[in-house]
């Protein structure tokens, strides 16, 4: 919804926040395409919401979620789930080796998701 009034959004914008500074800092050391490729995904989440579908995101089971980049650099993956309204917290994010994604990626995102989860209990 706009307001012509003011000229300013009446909608919240989606928030995005991360498990940790290292993560964060991980994802914006990767190469610069796929970075520019975060960004716009993130961008896009924060107005539309983190439901864009494929090739952007997916649901993955179990209130887990993935963002996934690609570019020429390579296949990058984000793991995230939703905290609150308009809230979500990215958990664990690595660059693809392999056709499959490892069990240990994906161990780290459900570990992290429990934490955030019991946080909030």
């Amino acid at each position: 919804m706009f307001d012509n009034k003011t000229g300013n959004s009446a909608t919240k914008l989606w928030t995005i926040h991360y498990y940790n500074e290292k993560l964060q800092d991980t994802i914006l050391a990767w190469p610069k395409k796929m970075v520019q490729r975060y960004l716009r995904i993130i961008d896009l989440i924060k107005i539309e919401g983190p439901d864009l579908g494929m090739p952007f995101t997916r649901s993955i089971g179990t209130g887990l979620f993935e963002i996934r980049v690609q570019a020429p650099e390579g296949i990058g993956r984000i793991f995230f789930c939703y905290a609150s309204k308009k809230q979500i917290v990215v958990l664990h994010a690595f660059i693809k080796k392999t056709q499959k994604t490892p069990g240990k990626e994906w161990q780290i995102a459900k570990q992290r998701m429990k934490e955030i989860k019991n946080e909030r209990l």
